[in-house]
């Protein structure tokens, strides 16, 4: 019942990253934040008390304790939500290439993905990301934490999947999830450009901008 629950929640969360990532970021990114902050206080818990992901209800507590620190450091900081979102999705986007490569040692996988954080969390504050990079990337990590929750759900893999693993090896899983991948992130990069409207901005100005700013007159 756990990992349908988070299954649902990332499904949720991860769509709105895929279709809406850029054009609403400071939203979305902070519940990504949020997001990001209950795996790992929840996963903390799991790894100190050597039990299964959410097993302990003290695990639950300090997931969403987690959640509320991440999500609302990143909504009032520029500078936090760069580092907690880019980060975030780096690492989501390191592990599943990971995953989709082969490589099943989870000490490996995890070390590319916090590699691929860290990377992209300075490049995004040394360079102000353009709008295009930032489509493409958080339609990435948008579809694979949609993908990876909808084979929560459907009993494909659990929790741990979201944990360290990313999107799962297809040659194990079935094709089927990498086609969802690559559909999902296509119907992300077109969404999220449609929604543009010929509004192309930096990371800095997307951030300051009005979530739901009125379409220029044609």
């Amino acid at each position: 019942m756990d990992t349908i629950v988070v299954g649902i929640v990332a499904v949720v969360i991860g769509a709105l990253l895929c279709f809406r990532g850029y054009v609403t970021m400071r939203l979305i990114i902070s519940l990504f934040g949020a997001f990001v902050g209950f795996l790992l206080g929840a996963g903390l818990v799991s790894g100190v008390t050597s039990s299964a992901f959410g097993q302990l209800a003290i695990s639950w507590l300090v997931g969403f304790v987690g959640a509320v620190i991440f999500g609302v450091l990143a909504y009032l900081s520029y500078q936090l939500a760069v580092i907690i979102g880019m980060a975030g999705i780096g690492f989501t986007i390191g592990t599943s290439l990971m995953a989709a490569a082969g490589v099943s040692s989870g000490f490996a996988t995890i070390g590319v993905g916090v590699a691929a954080g860290v990377l992209l969390a300075i490049l995004a504050i040394s360079t102000n990301l353009p709008a295009v990079i930032l489509v493409v990337l958080t339609a990435l990590a948008g579809a694979s934490v949609t993908t990876t929750g909808v084979m929560m759900i459907a009993g494909s893999v659990g929790i741990g999947q979201l944990t360290g693993e990313g999107v799962a090896d297809p040659t194990s899983t079935g094709w089927g999830w990498l086609a969802l991948y690559a559909v999902l992130v296509i119907l992300g990069v077109v969404a999220q450009f449609r929604a543009l409207s010929g509004r192309r901005r930096t990371m800095r100005q997307q951030w300051n901008a009005p979530m739901y700013a009125p379409h220029p007159a044609h």
